[in-house]
């Protein structure tokens, strides 16, 4: 059983006999008042989100859970259909499980699904993701003296900033975590 000082971003754990995905977790330490975990949970049936504080030694539940290797190939109205690498079986994927996919994933990407009695609970995007400016500003030549950046937009239309020497058709690597760019490819 783990503790809630183990709880992770992602992670399944049954609490009060209800399936819940963890969104947030962070320590909290005040002063000279005990520390605990400000915990944030999505219910997977009714998509109810609570934030509560739990002590750092309470005990949650952990359900069976498989992580299996998928491939994403498409979007299909609001759900992603996702192919099991071992068996070539397809599934779908609500926008409710994987609400950031829109912006990094386009076809072929590898992700890691969490699957619960053969039904996808939650789906791990890759760290890091390699994306195609579309529509970058132009170079302003000799403004060096100051830190800056441009807005760009990337093949799945998500916008980011960029150092300005980023132009368009170029490949850069993208962030799941932040959102933020990293380097060129």
């Amino acid at each position: 059983m783990p503790k809630a000082i183990d709880i992770r971003k992602g992670q399944a754990v049954l609490w009060e006999g209800k399936l819940w995905i963890v969104h947030e977790s962070t320590r909290v330490a005040k002063g000279n008042w005990r520390s605990y975990m400000q915990i944030k949970l999505k219910n997977f049936k009714t998509g109810q989100i609570i934030d509560n504080r739990f002590n750092m030694d309470e005990d949650f539940e952990a359900p069976h859970v498989e992580d299996r290797p998928f491939e994403y190939l498409y979007k299909e109205g609001d759900d992603f259909v996702l192919m099991d690498v071992n068996n070539y079986e397809q599934i779908h994927a609500s926008k409710e499980i994987m609400p950031d996919a829109d912006n990094y994933l386009k076809g072929n990407e590898r992700v890691m699904a969490k699957l619960m009695d053969g039904q996808v609970i939650a789906v791990e995007l890759p760290n890091v993701v390699e994306l195609t400016v579309t529509d970058a500003p132009p170079v302003v030549k000799g403004a060096t003296a100051t830190n800056q950046s441009k807005e760009v937009t990337l093949e799945t239309g998500m916008k980011v900033r960029v150092p300005p020497f980023i132009t368009n058709g170029e490949v850069v690597r993208i962030d799941t975590r932040t959102g933020e760019y990293i380097e060129r490819a």
